[in-house]
């Protein structure tokens, strides 16, 4: 990412360049990518080709002003990061579903990210300068969690925490005592995540293909969600308040309007091929 790139992502997140790459400044870039870049899988269902590479996610998510999911959003963040002086690593995970049942190899993208000014861990406060970032999760923390820290982590987005999983050292991540995914710890990279975007994006399991959502958190703490023709705006102590629209027109206004998408039609759940 080129220095004219990164001003650009910098200017829709509405910060300026930071100077160092601190844990405050990650905490600042992360609240301010889930306020301004909206979770969503439109592509799916608009027939648009879904490419996990730098310059396609810039013109999408920079140049057009979209937003997507976890391998488009995480992945970009990462370069990003990488491009303002952070040690980064993609890390593959595995969604927790129904009945405790982990999703594909590659099912999720997550960031492991290494500050300049962490103590390496040598004061046992958890504070070593590594953290786990994931902008692309939808509900999930509102900043980084310390990846290294074992105990409860309290964050505006629940209560969360990073826990060992069984002999390979794998990590499972836990919102509010519930297992959201789990994270294997071998580093990767953007392509090794190809098909599992494919999947997500063509299989007719996939909970991507079965359903529209465009969603991001609200400056207040809150989040505004649209599903279809459904929009849900919670606030920040969880009450929400939902409404069906009733026209195109109210549609593509609120894509507009609130997540600053501007689309030349409705998008509808398209069938799987």
């Amino acid at each position: 990412m080129n220095p004219a790139q990164v001003d650009a992502y910098l200017r829709r997140l509405g910060v300026q360049r930071p100077a160092r790459p601190t844990v405050d400044v990650l905490r600042e870039l992360h609240l301010r990518h889930l306020r301004t870049v909206p979770f969503e899988n439109l592509s799916v269902h608009l027939g648009e080709e879904i490419v996990l590479e730098e310059k396609r996610l810039l013109d999408k998510v920079v140049g057009a002003g979209r937003g997507g999911f976890c391998y488009e959003l995480n992945g970009l963040f990462g370069a990003l990061l990488t491009a303002l002086g952070f040690e980064v690593t993609l890390l593959a995970a595995r969604v927790h579903g129904d009945e405790g049942r982990l999703g594909i190899p590659y099912d999720h993208l997550a960031l492991r990210v290494r500050t300049g000014d962490g103590d390496g861990g040598r004061d046992g406060d958890g504070d070593d300068g590594v953290w786990l970032a994931d902008v692309g999760f939808g509900t999930h923390s509102h900043y980084p969690l310390a990846y290294e820290e074992r105990g409860e982590q309290k964050d505006p987005g629940g209560t969360f925490s990073v826990v060992a999983s069984g002999p390979d050292g794998d990590l499972d991540v836990l919102r509010n005592g519930k297992p959201e995914y789990r994270l294997e710890v071998r580093p990767r990279v953007l392509g090794d995540f190809v098909a599992g975007a494919w999947w997500h994006s063509t299989s007719p399991v996939s909970h991507f293909t079965r359903s529209l959502v465009c969603s991001r958190l609200t400056d207040d703490g809150g989040r505004i969600t649209l599903s279809g023709r459904g929009l849900t705006v919670t606030a920040p102590d969880g009450t929400r308040d939902v409404r069906e629209l009733a026209t195109d027109e109210e549609v593509l206004a609120v894509y507009r309007e609130r997540f600053g998408i501007e689309l030349g039609e409705v998008p509808t759940v398209r069938e799987p091929a």
